[in-house]
């Protein structure tokens, strides 16, 4: 798929790598919290990550979610591809629904031990920064493209919606981890209608009512309406302790241990 005339994939990795480096600059010149562990640790095993984790899609998904978009368009499945609706309706109702879909499936990798095994690698990070958002074990990156890949193929999704989405829910993410603050009043406005870096980082709370709640990336709403909205941590902003309370030394900076922390015996402190 082409936009503008340039490919679809190029555009995507071009918006996101400046979003990334925009998101960076502004961290080290105004860091909201300084980091328990020190940044070339933790940013060389998170960015080794997701470096992994984009191969590790590539080899096994090779379509991923605009390429499922394509395949269901050829083919006339979904619902958008049955019911004929006006262009603007469709591309709302797939950037809403595919939000919801990513906050369902959020929710059920905390509620559900198996995936939790998985997602707490992202929670182990002791710190809160931008390569945050790029600490996924793999297993669960190839399990979220499948999951995205079959709504995708259910909703008959436009392939530019999909393609729109996919892009701005990278680049909310790095946003919502980054470690800034905005200006309170700002904030508030904000938070009002999307996730903000301060309810993201309440999310990252060790305590583990914090941590299950805020599961929204780009809209507040869902977690608003159903009930897993926190707008404050018990702790405070500046004082909250950040990651998994089992996992608060070096172990989370190593690579190894991230990648192998789904097979190591569980921790009661985590329920």
């Amino acid at each position: 798929m082409q936009v503008f005339g340039i490919d679809a994939p190029l555009i995507g990795l071009a918006v996101i790598a400046a979003a990334f480096a925009l998101f960076a600059l502004a961290e080290l010149v105004m860091p909201f919290r300084s980091h328990p562990l020190p940044r070339k640790a933790r940013w060389t095993t998170n960015l080794t990550l997701y470096a992994v984790d984009t191969l590790a899609v590539r080899l096994i998904l090779p379509l991923a979610m605009v390429g499922a978009a394509l395949f269901a368009q050829e083919r006339g499945w979904g619902v958008f591809n049955v019911f004929n609706i006006p262009g603007w309706a469709e591309f709302i109702a797939v950037i809403l629904l595919l939000d919801l879909a990513l906050y369902i499936q959020h929710r059920a990798t905390h509620r559900i031990p198996l995936l939790w095994r998985l997602h707490k690698i992202h929670h182990a990070d002791p710190g809160f920064d931008v390569t945050t958002a790029a600490r996924f074990h793999p297993v669960e990156i190839v399990l979220s493209m499948a999951y995205k890949m079959a709504v995708v193929t259910v909703l008959g999704a436009a392939p530019l919606a999909v393609f729109v989405f996919e892009v701005g829910f990278a680049v909310f993410t790095l946003f919502t981890h980054t470690n800034i603050r905005l200006p309170p009043r700002l904030e508030r406005a904000w938070r009002t209608l999307f996730v903000t870096p301060d309810l993201h980082r309440i999310h990252h709370s060790t305590k583990m009512r914090e941590t299950n709640s805020n599961y929204g990336t780009f809209l507040s709403g869902w977690d608003r309406l159903l009930g897993t909205y926190v707008g404050e941590g018990r702790d405070g902003q500046h004082t909250m302790g950040i990651g998994l309370a089992s996992y608060q030394d070096e172990r989370p900076g190593s690579l190894r241990w991230s990648l192998m922390l789904p097979f190591a015996p569980h921790s009661e402190s985590e329920e």
